[in-house]
């Protein structure tokens, strides 16, 4: 939270790192919103590993983004059996 200038806070978000991941799989649905249906994109990131409690791993509620594309991230598990990658599911929009 940082200051507004106005006596209140306001959210805003803070770059962790850089991270090399593939995309994969889109599917894209329609949701209500309202009165509004909108168009919702999910897609499972893989990357690779960082412990449980590593500030290096991803956790729902955080974002990624690529250029203008944010992905907001809804779950995250290990992809492979050795652990080497996650894979994260995730929702694209809500910048």
């Amino acid at each position: 939270m940082t200051p507004d200038g106005g006596g209140g806070l306001m959210e805003g978000w803070q770059a962790l790192g850089t991270l090399w991941a593939a995309i994969e799989r889109p599917a894209a649905r329609l949701v209500r919103e309202g009165a509004l249906e909108v168009s919702s994109v999910r897609v499972r990131i893989i990357l690779r590993a960082a412990p449980h409690g590593r500030s290096r791993r991803p956790v729902p509620g955080q974002r990624l983004r690529m250029g203008d594309r944010v992905f907001r991230i809804l779950g995250v598990a290990e992809y492979d059996r050795a652990a080497h990658y996650l894979q994260l599911w995730a929702e694209e929009g809500g910048a």
